[in-house]
């Protein structure tokens, strides 16, 4: 009995401190509502940090011509009128490849390894390059004509992966029955393409696929450097009776040399997008590169908040199209635009 009391007493002179840790703890726990509201506003503090976070944007260029710096200007406007303002809210690396395929791989490794939060890739070259350095990192491209078929995206309406954008497909058909209004006589089009460019070649098929039931055959020249465009030009002399320039990014940005021939020997040009007409071409029916920039812009919002992924986002293209005419070339290469063209025009330049 002793034994059994000492053995109680013992146990007792161990829970007892035990309890009163307990009932400590207790008094504790029931103060935690009050340090939660304290440390709440805590809490709130880092909220609009989260919030503010600045973000990095790396632009990869193909090149400098007229229409891909519209639609990087137009991009960089959208994104401030949504509150994403260079300097401020994002950062924003411009970087330009000079049209060259190497160049555009090791920015696009550049972005990857500087774990950008977003990159844009004008022109497919450079979306290409984007592609294929980086698997996570959202990707969106804009003046690509198509995607698909340049790797970019499992189909237009469901990219499946990190990459979509806009396409800046022009209307091929709808640019070459300008060829016969303006000559009527015309039966040969002369199309200079950089044979790299998967989106010229693309162009090029189109038109091949259209010209016969237009009455007309197409001659073309492929080159691998901006330095063969005249000399392409050059030799279509006598062979065809106009010059139709697609979206090439290669010779866009040599437009001058092909105007050059069209003038010295009156052959009117077409051109597949407008920035083209306003640098010396006749007629286009073309995009507002600079509405397409701000189109993909609004996409990059969408990614930047968290509300879309590129894998679920439609490769979106511009609806609005308007035709395009500059008086003066008309003048320089002999031809007289018709007033039917001219009453239809979204713009004329003088």
């Amino acid at each position: 009995m002793f034994k059994q009391k000492k053995t109680i007493r013992k146990i007792q002179s161990i829970l007892f401190p035990l309890l009163l840790l307990s009932v400590t703890a207790c008094g504790q726990q029931s103060a935690t509502p009050a340090n939660n509201e304290q440390a709440a506003p805590a809490a709130n503090q880092s909220a609009p940090a989260a919030e503010n976070k600045q973000f990095t944007i790396g632009i990869s260029q193909f090149v400098e011509h007229p229409a891909l710096d519209a639609a990087r200007e137009g991009f960089v406007a959208q994104l401030a009128k949504n509150g994403y303002e260079d300097g401020k809210q994002v950062k924003i690396d411009v970087k330009s490849a000079q049209a060259s395929m190497d160049t555009a791989i090791s920015i696009a490794q550049k972005f990857e390894a500087d774990k950008v939060d977003l990159v844009l890739a004008i022109a497919t070259p450079t979306a290409q390059a984007a592609a294929q350095t980086s698997k996570e990192i959202p990707v969106l491209f804009t003046a690509v004509t198509d995607p698909v078929e340049a790797g970019l995206v499992k189909s237009l309406e469901q990219p499946g992966g990190n990459v979509t954008g806009t396409s800046d497909m022009n209307p091929v058909e709808e640019q070459l029955k300008l060829v016969k209004e303006l000559k009527a006589d015309a039966k040969s089009v002369g199309i200079i393409y950089s044979s790299g460019e998967v989106n010229s070649k693309v162009q090029v098929d189109t038109a091949k696929a259209v010209a016969d039931k237009l009455g007309l055959t197409i001659q073309e020249a492929a080159i691998t450097s901006a330095t063969e465009v005249k000399q392409a030009a050059e030799s279509m002399v006598g062979k065809v009776d106009a010059f139709y320039v697609p979206t090439d990014n290669m010779v866009v940005s040599s437009i001058a040399a092909v105007l050059g021939v069209a003038e010295a020997q009156k052959i009117p040009v077409i051109a597949g997008e407008e920035n083209s007409v306003k640098s010396g071409a006749i007629a286009t029916y073309g995009i507002d590169y600079t509405k397409l920039g701000e189109q993909t812009a609004d996409m990059a919002v969408k990614i930047l908040k968290g509300e879309a992924k590129p894998a679920d986002m439609p490769v979106e293209m511009q609806a609005d199209m308007k035709l395009v005419l500059n008086k003066k070339a008309a003048e320089k290469m002999g031809v007289t635009i018709p007033q039917s063209m001219l009453d239809r025009a979204g713009e004329v330049i003088e």
